[in-house]
């Protein structure tokens, strides 16, 4: 019986871990974009982007770092929202827009490790609109958190955005990863590239070709 229990704890600890970036790898569009569309509508999105050109020309030429244009972003469409309130359309456009835009190779692809992995999706758009969807699915996440105060949004990230060097750190908090078998990621931008030098197999845009 001791045996049987060791050789159980050893397939358990020795599983995979698998890691799947949400924007652009398991999706076909930028989710926060396409969040802000849902809850503002085209107009505001198109008029606040445009207002704010100039700081994400300065983001493109790499003289703001990521997380600065963000919480700029941020804090002009969210700043002053109910926290309820936006968690709840968080949660609708969670149910109405995200399967539309879910790859169905992608989806095929996380299928194929349920029953033999630990699946985390790692994403740099908030953890409000992603969570649900992961939930859903049966899937871990770690994603960027937003910060709000007395039940107010702030336009800020709390913590730091999980992005790039983020995401490998989060994922190293998280996981202990000598436990795994096996580590595999798939991403598709250099936002992605430290999460992938984590895994053992990696895979960058594998699903951008595949139709089905």
């Amino acid at each position: 019986m001791d045996h049987q229990l060791l050789c159980y704890h050893l397939r358990v600890v020795k599983k995979r871990l698998v890691l799947f970036d949400f924007d652009g790898t398991i999706t076909t569009k930028d989710t926060f974009i396409e969040f802000i569309r849902f809850y503002h509508g085209t107009f505001k999105l198109a008029s606040g982007f445009g207002l704010m050109f100039p700081v994400l020309a300065l983001y493109k030429l790499k003289v703001i770092p990521n997380w600065k244009a963000k919480e700029i972003v941020l804090t002009w469409f969210f700043k002053g929202q109910d926290a309820e309130r936006f968690n709840k359309i968080c949660r609708e456009f969670s149910s109405s827009v995200l399967p539309r835009l879910i790859r169905p190779a992608a989806l095929a692809e996380i299928k194929k490790y349920e029953n033999d992995a630990e699946i985390v999706v790692v994403s740099a758009s908030a953890e409000n609109w992603v969570s649900p969807w992961c939930a859903k699915n049966n899937l871990k996440v770690i994603a960027t958190q937003l910060e709000s105060i007395q039940g107010k949004l702030t336009g800020k990230i709390s913590g730091k955005n999980c992005f790039g060097e983020e995401k490998a750190v989060r994922i190293r908090e998280k996981y202990s990863l000598g436990s795994y078998s096996e580590i595999i990621a798939y991403g598709d931008s250099s936002g992605d590239k430290e999460m992938l030098e984590l895994a053992h197999r990696h895979f960058y845009k594998p699903f951008r070709s595949l139709t089905f």
